[in-house]
């Protein structure tokens, strides 16, 4: 396993999402790559998940790629397979790719599973130097089980690290989680960036499951 980089921003922030639950962080980071244009800056090379592609617009999408947005002095790691078995090796590359480019913070998003029909619910859990992250609509989270590459980053103590946690009633791709979960980044990082359209998709799709 090995980081490959053609650029290397500094003091940026790190967005990092795996795919599980309701694929909320998979659906989440595809849609601000597209919405902050940003650029394919490298990715991590991993021999052992299975060789998944996907071809957007002619382009090859890396099965775990990383971007960068300039305005926001954002990159985003998406990742399009799952990595069981992986979570300690990818935490310690993220850690690593956190100290090549002088991040300021890894912030986690992650899919939460519910038994509520329409889940709403939005959490954080913060292992911030800073002060208790204020963020509109979602509260520090008091009782759970995380797994995963975001559990394997929660017990590091060698960087500044934010997880927001989305509720799902299903392992089908939410897409009104990923909302819910774009709607939080917006209020944390000022992006600007609207989440309506995933609603739409989100209401769509469950128009289809009804017929």
């Amino acid at each position: 396993m090995r980081i490959e980089l053609k650029k290397r921003p500094k003091r940026v922030t790190i967005l990092e999402g795996f795919p599980g639950f309701g694929l909320v962080a998979t659906i989440a980071t595809e849609f601000l790559i597209q919405h902050l244009k940003a650029e394919q800056i490298g990715k991590i090379w991993v021999n052992e998940i299975p060789p998944v592609i996907a071809v957007h617009d002619t382009e090859v999408i890396q099965p775990i790629g990383i971007y960068y947005s300039k305005a926001y002095n954002l990159v985003i790691l998406h990742a399009l397979t799952k990595v069981k078995g992986l979570e300690w090796e990818l935490a310690d590359k993220i850690v690593e790719l956190s100290k090549l480019l002088d991040a300021k913070e890894v912030v986690s998003i992650e899919g939460i599973g519910t038994n509520d029909v329409k889940p709403n619910g939005i959490y954080y859990i913060s292992k911030s130097k800073k002060k208790a992250p204020k963020i509109d609509g979602v509260t520090e989270l008091k009782e759970g089980v995380i797994v995963g590459v975001t559990g394997a980053l929660l017990l590091r103590d060698d960087l500044s690290y934010l997880s927001i946690l989305a509720e799902s009633s299903t392992a089908l791709p939410d897409s009104r989680a990923a909302a819910n979960v774009i709607k939080a980044l917006d209020s944390y990082l000022k992006l600007k960036v609207d989440y309506k359209p995933l609603l739409k998709k989100a209401e769509d799709f469950e128009k289809k499951l009804m017929v």
